[in-house]
C-alpha cells in the first residue's frame, strides 16, 4: 500500500498522482484555502510569482479569478440572518400548549385502556379461581 500525502487543499491523494484512476475526482477546496491562496497572490509582486503559486498548487487561473468573485460577494453580503417571518412569542406559546394539551389527551387514552386491560386481567383470574394480586393503582 502507498503512502499517502495531504494535499494542500486538505484532500488526500496517493502518494503517486501522476496515476490515471479510473473515475476521476472533482477537487474539493475549503474556504480557508481559498483565502488563503487569494492572499498569497496578492502578495506576488515580481513577475511570474503568481504563476509559479498556480503551478506549485496545481491550480489554474480561472480558480484564482473565480475565488476573488467569491470572497467579494462574501465580504459584501449581508450578515448571516434568518429568512423569513421573525419568531412570534406569543403563537410558540400557543403551540406549546396545543402540543401539551395533545400529549395529555394522548396519555389519558393510553391510562383509559390500561385500567381496561387490568380490569379484564382481574375478571380472567376469578373466572379461572388464581389469586387476586394487589392493586397497583
Amino acid at each position: 500500500m502507498t503512502p499517502a500525502a495531504e494535499h494542500p487543499s486538505g484532500i488526500t491523494e496517493p502518494a503517486s498522482s501522476a496515476e490515471v484512476v479510473a473515475v476521476a475526482r472533482r477537487r474539493k477546496f475549503t474556504t480557508a484555502y481559498m483565502q488563503r491562496i487569494v492572499r498569497e497572490a496578492d502578495a506576488c509582486t515580481a513577475p511570474g510569482a503568481i504563476g509559479a503559486l498556480l503551478r506549485r498548487e496545481g491550480l489554474y487561473s480561472s480558480h484564482l479569478s473565480k475565488w476573488r468573485l467569491l470572497i467579494a460577494a462574501s465580504d459584501a453580503a449581508i450578515p448571516n440572518t434568518k429568512r423569513g417571518p421573525k419568531p412570534d412569542a406569543a403563537k410558540a406559546v400557543d403551540r406549546r400548549v396545543a402540543n401539551l394539551e395533545l400529549t395529555n389527551e394522548k396519555l389519558t387514552k393510553q391510562l383509559e385502556r390500561a385500567k381496561l386491560i387490568i380490569a379484564a386481567q382481574k375478571k380472567l383470574c376469578n373466572l379461572l379461581g388464581l389469586p387476586p394480586e394487589e392493586d397497583s393503582l
